[in-house]
């Protein structure tokens, strides 16, 4: 019996215990439960489990979410997360993750998973990356050493690794950018998109630990930058390739928050109302609610993690910098409206005490709250329009 099978049939009886695990669920499927103007709640069903939309995925990005532990993570509610195929690939590799019964395994997480291509971690790499028509090469940022990753090769990356939910290897449009690079950038990506899903279907079934008849679902992403026209027809024609869902990418790469809104409002329209909707990359807990109240299912962002480790704390009352001198004697709690479990049982003055002290201890409790912060607020939009409404009650916006 290999490894990866052992480290799968104890990971399948946490799920059992849990009672998230669907043998029956093939591939993915998606259920509105109610919807709001354009806002909709719905049941997002993947082989390990069940993730009620709209959502919140923390990001793992080296199969880890900073600093807290995954039994923390559940109890807090999370039902997916994302990891990333470029760090994944890098360290430890795919082949070591594969070998221990893939992410599901590697990481003792039962619950769903979504990884990203790497495409928007190799564009990020800027001068350490070259574009051809056949795929991208690029310089580790570890050590320097060339790689190369094709459509073909990232979906064999992200089959290894083996998440619920994998995306089609693109490019992402960099701002600002002229009409012929965002109208070239939507081609290229158009024609990966199509090899992606080629390749995929031809090795879908090659997960060792699915189920009989499972395998994980690819969406297809939406680019060209910030033209609305090329947003238009590159939803058009990512749509006729046929996917399970659809994903809008190559935002939050420096355009202004008012251009970002008008490109989702815009794509929005043109992306089927029956199949999950997925806002990479966005955003704060205000945008966060303002695009799910626009239907978009599904979202993930580094900032509640990123903030949370430089002592930027989420509330109902503002934002709190917690490395603040004026915090060092209140006896209060971080939020008195919150009822996770930093909330429930720590100051201020400790959590400024444990920042001021760099303690590692503080970016645990920080990034725990950030992430219940960002978790509540979207239970309460779901909540809101199951009961006919849009909205959630939103924070201040300030910081203090």
């Amino acid at each position: 019996m290999g490894v990866y099978t052992i480290v799968y049939t104890q990971v399948k009886a946490i799920l059992r215990d849990a009672h998230c695990y669907n043998p029956l669920a093939v591939s993915l499927q998606f259920q509105i439960e109610s919807s709001s103007g354009c806002a909709r709640a719905g049941r997002l069903i993947t082989p390990h489990g069940v993730v009620q939309t709209p959502v919140f995925m923390p990001v793992g990005t080296l199969a880890t979410v900073k600093g807290v532990p995954q039994d923390v993570l559940e109890e807090l509610g999370v039902n997916i997360l994302l990891s990333n195929t470029y760090h994944l690939y890098l360290r430890p590799g795919v082949d070591q993750v594969r070998r221990l019964g893939g992410l599901h395994g590697f990481m003792a997480w039962p619950r769903a998973i979504l990884t990203d291509s790497g495409g928007f971690q190799v564009f990020s790499l800027n001068e350490l990356r070259k574009v051809s028509e056949e795929g991208v090469t690029f310089r580790s940022h570890l050590d320097g050493s060339s790689h190369f990753f094709t459509p073909e090769s990232a979906m064999d990356a992200q089959i290894g690794l083996g998440a619920d939910i994998i995306m089609a290897f693109d490019e992402c449009t960099e701002y600002p950018a002229d009409a012929k690079r965002m109208r070239d950038s939507m081609e290229l990506t158009l024609r990966w998109a199509a090899r992606s899903k080629k390749h995929f279907e031809l090795h879908k079934h090659e997960v060792p630990w699915n189920l009989p008849g499972q395998h994980q679902a690819l969406f297809g992403i939406v680019q060209g930058g910030m033209d609305l026209a090329l947003r238009k027809e590159s939803a058009e024609r990512t749509i006729e390739m046929g996917f399970p869902g659809y994903a809008i990418g190559g935002l939050s790469v420096g355009e202004p928050r008012h251009l970002t809104q008008e490109v989702v409002e815009a794509t929005l329209e043109y992306l089927p109302k029956d199949q999950p909707r997925y806002l990479m990359g966005v955003g704060t807990p205000e945008e966060i609610v303002h695009y799910a109240n626009l239907g978009v299912d599904m979202m993930d962002c580094v900032l509640p993690t990123r903030a949370a480790r430089h002592g930027l704390l989420f509330t109902s009352e503002g934002r709190i910098s917690i490395k603040q001198v004026r915090y060092a004697s209140d006896g209060g709690p971080l939020d008195p409206n919150c009822s996770c479990p930093v909330c429930q049982r720590y100051s201020r003055a400790y959590l400024r005490h444990l920042y001021a002290s760099n303690e590692v201890l503080a970016q645990v409790l920080n990034t725990i709250h950030n992430l219940s912060f960002y978790l509540d607020t979207m239970q309460r939009v779901r909540h809101a329009i199951l009961l006919g409404g849009t909205g959630a009650l939103l924070p201040r916006t300030s910081v203090h």
